[in-house]
């Protein structure tokens, strides 16, 4: 489902993403959501898989941070 902010975010993303990486991942989650409405069960799947390459985009996993790109 779609998620209208970021504390709505499932902790994983929300607890561990910097602010911005958040609003990433939820604008690419939302527009993948609605992009792929006629995949039925791997709807959200896919939608998860799109919005951390998104984030991925601009930000790397350094040991547990994130921090952004340069």
């Amino acid at each position: 489902m779609p998620y209208a902010s970021n504390l709505e975010l499932p902790s994983a993303v929300r607890d561990h993403l910097p602010r911005h990486a958040q609003d990433i991942f939820r604008e690419a989650f939302n527009s993948a959501f609605d992009q792929y409405a006629d995949r039925g069960e791997q709807r959200e799947t896919l939608a998860f898989k799109v919005a951390w390459a998104a984030v991925k985009q601009k930000y790397r996993k350094q040991g547990d941070d994130w921090q952004a790109k340069h």
